[in-house]
């Protein structure tokens, strides 16, 4: 008994010692973009945003990039230019076995961030920020002035 007792003890201790972390973004490798638009990750969900002038499509997928359906889902998008206080609002609808759209007057710039926020069927709600213009790690390029940090070709 005492032997069966010392065994259960070890056991613990070392299953103890072990890291048992649940999925992470920043652990995980790059969102794949299958459509053409920025990707992220938003708790469970693998978005992808394709913008476009006057229209928004949201692809949902899971982390192993399945589509989840999207019927019964409620989503809105709120588009910004840069630092301007005026915000647009547009409102995604479900469309299609794993997409929502939404449709506005506005544009798509360099400067533009959109912050998606979208919970599906008795699910819990998340939010993405998107720049879909920009390249991962660079600014906005501000009209008129040289890019200091651009290399010379050679």
């Amino acid at each position: 008994m005492k032997h069966l007792l010392g065994s259960i003890a070890l056991c613990t201790i070392l299953l103890g010692a072990v890291p048992v972390t649940a999925h992470k973004a920043k652990d995980s490798g790059p969102v794949i973009a299958f459509h053409g638009g920025q990707a992220l990750t938003a708790g469970p969900y693998h978005l992808e945003l394709v913008a476009t002038d006057g229209e928004l499509t949201l692809y949902v997928m899971d982390h192993s990039d399945k589509g989840i359906p999207t019927e019964g889902a409620r989503a809105k998008a709120t588009i910004q230019h840069g630092t301007e206080k005026a915000r647009t609002q547009v409102e995604l609808k479900p469309s299609g076995e794993n997409m929502l759209k939404g449709t506005g007057t506005f544009t798509i710039n360099p400067d533009t961030g959109i912050i998606v926020f979208i919970k599906l069927a008795e699910q819990d709600a998340h939010a993405a920020r998107f720049t879909p213009r920009q390249t991962k790690g660079q600014s906005a390029p501000t009209e008129g002035k040289p890019d200091r940090h651009k290399q010379p070709a050679h």
